[in-house]
């Protein structure tokens, strides 16, 4: 950021859970019509910055792909949708920093998750952020993915006996 190298904190406990369990759902609609993938924790270099959401999601037709047919190595695109899970420690104006960063260069959807406050803060190109934080609360995702998500579906995965329906 701004020319220095920022390290992110490690994420802990509700943060992994969060993000495997978010990538789960999106890539079990996404991948079978191969309309979008999320990639956990991955490097997006795009207008001279890098930046490492916690879960990028791509739309299909973004991806890079090899000679081979395999995914590529290098994302020079913003992601279509950036989603970030807040950390203990972390900075609050970074996070969100990164998400405008990447709203101004063509992503389509940003999520700031706090899990100590079970709110979700969405983002999306000229609008006001919204917050979400009542149970019932539908939350926006990415056009075109069949996935439906409320407040409550989404912490609930915090309670590691509730995670076995996505």
């Amino acid at each position: 950021m701004n020319g220095q190298v920022v390290q992110k904190p490690m994420p802990q406990g509700k943060h992994s859970a969060l993000q495997f369990q978010m990538a789960t759902a999106i890539n079990a609609t996404g991948i079978p019509q191969q309309i979008a993938y999320a990639f956990p924790a991955l490097r997006c270099t795009f207008e001279n910055r890098s930046i490492v959401p916690d879960i990028a999601v791509f739309y299909w037709h973004h991806i890079p792909f090899d000679n081979d047919g395999d995914v590529g190595n290098a994302f020079t695109v913003a992601p279509d949708w950036t989603i970030e899970i807040l950390s203990p420690g972390q900075s609050q104006t970074k996070v969100t920093d990164n998400i405008l960063f990447c709203l101004r260069h063509g992503t389509k959807l940003g999520w700031f998750i706090d899990p100590e406050e079970k709110a979700i803060l969405c983002f999306q190109p000229g609008q006001l952020p919204e917050i979400k934080r009542q149970p019932q609360d539908s939350v926006p995702v990415l056009e075109g993915l069949d996935l439906t998500l409320t407040v409550e579906q989404i912490f609930n995965w915090l309670k590691l006996s509730q995670t076995t329906s996505l």
